[in-house]
């Protein structure tokens, strides 16, 4: 059965693509097979892996709207064990047409529904800079939420807001949504500032912060250049060796 992992933070710049694509594909890395799911309008996500997203009219948003079967979405990328299903600027008409709908905090919990449940051992989503309905979705859909959290000032009132918003969603839709888990990125060990941000997220947040650290590193921005993860970019960089960390947690998780 798939395990659904949302990654989520309202706030801009703190690495949820970059963690959505490079954590699908560590995870792949280690034979498992997973299918990142790009909810965010910019489409950076498949972009990420090489991926066309303006001429790619099967997408996420076709789906959400009705008028494509999620299987038919589904496109396989050059990385062995990680298939995709893109987003583009269309999808940023999601919220507009679902506002006052009769479900709409379920439109993609429902169309997951149409993934057989053994092809994927993880669906990671990767969710816009908002706490909007696009979000809300994700969280709903999903077994649990993966927060990354930059190494810089607000770092904590942006997760007390992403943490406000996960208690909702648990109270009115989905009791069985968990932390994964938060996720230190972009972290400087040079700075006091990144020291005192970890310190703090690690003592708020004790058991339910990650041990691995995504550090600031040249590999894994040159590797969004050249539009692939940074595990297959440079598998022996400092950033890659942080990604297959983080993948090794995560499947440590499995079956909890």
């Amino acid at each position: 059965m798939s395990k659904i992992i949302a990654i989520a933070n309202q706030k801009g710049g703190v690495g949820k693509t970059t963690t959505a694509i490079n954590l699908s594909a560590a995870l792949s890395h280690f034979g498992r097979k997973a299918l990142l799911i790009d909810l965010d309008p910019q489409g950076n996500a498949g972009r990420g892996l090489g991926v066309n997203v303006h001429a790619e009219t099967n997408n996420i948003y076709a789906v959400l709207a009705g008028r494509l079967k999620i299987s038919q979405a589904i496109i396989s990328t050059p990385f062995d064990g990680l298939d995709l299903i893109p987003s583009n600027l269309s999808l940023a008409q999601f919220e507009a047409e679902n506002r006052g709908g009769v479900d709409p905090f379920s439109v993609l919990k429902n169309a997951l529904k149409g993934i057989p449940e053994n092809r994927y051992d993880y669906l990671i989503l990767d969710c816009p800079p908002s706490l909007g309905l696009l979000t809300l979705n994700a969280l709903n859909a999903s077994d649990s939420v993966l927060i990354p959290v930059q190494c810089e000032y607000f770092a904590m009132e942006a997760v007390a807001a992403i943490l406000s918003t996960v208690a909702k969603v648990q109270r009115e839709w989905n009791s069985k949504l968990v932390i994964e888990g938060f996720l230190l990125t972009m972290y400087d060990p040079r700075t006091t500032l990144g020291t005192e941000i970890q310190s703090q997220v690690r003592k708020a947040f004790k058991e339910n912060t990650f041990l691995t650290v995504i550090p600031r590193n040249q590999s894994v921005a040159e590797s969004q250049g050249r539009q692939m993860p940074v595990t297959s970019f440079r598998p022996n960089s400092q950033g890659s060796s942080a990604y297959f960390s983080l993948a090794r947690e995560v499947m440590d998780h499995e079956g909890r």
